[in-house]
């Protein structure tokens, strides 16, 4: 079968190398020509493991393609799956634009009957509206099905999610089509569900709502934990020992980010607006995330009074380690906060620099290494649980930094191990440890 892939983001490049690995001949098209040149070249656009490798591998075995010609790409096509954006608008409602363009695109471009499938994340009812548009605008004598099997990619760790992923969704009201659908999966030797599309559809972000609940949960219990002299790793291993919770999720920290949990908890808040239901659990979820964003600069300001002139060492931009992605990350929302209070920043990420460098532009310096990110600080906040940042050695504080201070959003060392060094350090939901200031002969000055 000839399958092509519209969107050559995060979700159609995985499932476009993926799909190609398994043996199916892939097209990809997107729009942005940058980002079409580099992939012919085997370069990826987004940092993700394992993606480039296998773009690479499957461009050199012909199976694998991309093009912006979208002739090329829709002519003759078995399989189309859409994997276009869809963000968020002002008011946390999804922006179909992309949707209707490719779903056009299709209609016109189409000679021969086909499936499209729809990665993309959209509002319950899209994949009908999808539908009506393709049917409103192909030829009578093509048969299109419109079914929904949306994506469970984690990124930074996609690539491994969708070869060993959970299980595969398949949402379709013609059965001939679901059957089709499940023999382009069936090489993967992932669970299959098939359903109807509303609830295939509602799967997606029913998934993403549950588990941004259950960080907000474990974030309320830190904090609670915090006033109350208990400790957040201590708790979530008990409660996560019970099998019908488990330990997943359960890490305390700053709150989640990226492209999915905050635009799809806020866009099934809007769509059960819609519904005429308040959501109210959700509601809170949203509530508590954006409330635990705000806790590295509130203990910043209780140790060290005002900001203003402070610089500040922040040690990861990216919402999670292993991806370049800065979108809805706390780090952002952190960084303007400081900046705000008139401090200076100085900012390290592995990766993520030159994303956060299109949000952030000039107001922050940046640091490409822990070093001189940490060069006379005032204070360090962790903000990514990267593994160069986990694994730092911990005399690194003491030795560069004008205070020993560090604020940990993400809980990356243990207690125990913290104070066998002169640092002051506060993570979540954790008791603080207190030392007191080490002395001047200790640090090392020469970078």
């Amino acid at each position: 079968m000839k399958i092509t892939v519209a969107g050559a983001g995060y979700v159609g490049l995985v499932t476009s190398a993926g799909l190609a690995d398994i043996g199916h001949n892939v097209t990809c098209i997107d729009i942005e020509k940058d980002k079409i040149d580099m992939l012919q070249n085997g370069r990826s656009p987004i940092y993700e493991p394992g993606l480039e490798s296998l773009i690479e591998k499957n461009l050199l075995n012909g199976q694998l393609q991309f093009t912006m010609n979208p002739e090329q790409a829709y002519s003759g096509a078995d399989i189309i799956f859409i994997a276009v954006g869809t963000p968020e608008q002002q008011d946390g409602s999804v922006d179909l634009k992309y949707i209707h363009v490719v779903s056009h695109t299709i209609a016109h471009y189409i000679n021969k009957d086909v499936i499209v499938c729809t990665k993309s994340t959209v509002p319950v009812g899209t994949n009908e509206l999808i539908k009506q548009i393709i049917h409103s605008r192909k030829s009578s004598a093509i048969k299109a099905e419109v079914v929904s099997s949306p994506e469970f990619l984690r990124e930074g760790s996609a690539v491994l999610d969708f070869f060993q992923g959970d299980r595969i969704v398949i949402g379709a009201d013609d059965p001939d089509a679901a059957s089709i659908m499940e023999q382009i999966y069936l090489p993967l030797k992932i669970p299959i569900m098939k359903t109807d599309i509303r609830s295939a559809e509602m799967i997606k972000y029913a998934s993403n709502a549950f588990l941004a609940a259950k960080i907000s949960f474990i974030n309320e219990i830190a904090n609670l934990c915090e006033k109350v002299g208990a400790n957040i790793e201590e708790v979530a291993f008990g409660i996560g020992q019970d099998k019908r919770i488990g330990h997943d999720f359960l890490k305390a920290g700053i709150g989640y980010g990226g492209s999915c949990f905050p635009k799809d908890t806020k866009a099934l808040v809007q769509l059960a607006g819609n519904a005429k239901h308040q959501f109210e659990l959700l509601e809170a979820v949203i509530k508590v995330n954006n409330r635990q964003q705000t806790l590295p600069v509130i203990k910043a300001k209780e140790i060290l009074g005002s900001l203003k002139n402070k610089k500040v060492a922040v040690l990861g931009l990216a919402f999670k380690p292993d991806t370049d992605d800065v979108r809805e990350a706390a780090s952002l929302k952190i960084i303007k906060e400081l900046l705000e209070e008139g401090a200076n920043v100085r900012a390290y990420d592995p990766i993520a620099i030159p994303n956060a460098k299109k949000v952030l532009g000039d107001s922050v310096e940046y640091a490409y290494n822990i070093h001189y990110a940490l060069y006379e600080a005032d204070i360090a906040m962790i903000l990514t649980e990267w593994e160069q940042i986990k694994h730092v050695r911990l005399n690194m504080f003491q030795t560069y930094m004008k205070e020993p201070i560090v604020i940990d959003g993400r809980n990356c060392y243990s207690l125990e191990e913290i104070q066998k060094y002169p640092i002051t350090y506060l993570s979540i939901g954790r008791p603080d440890v207190y030392r007191d200031k080490p002395k001047d002969e200790l640090r090392i000055i020469n970078l």
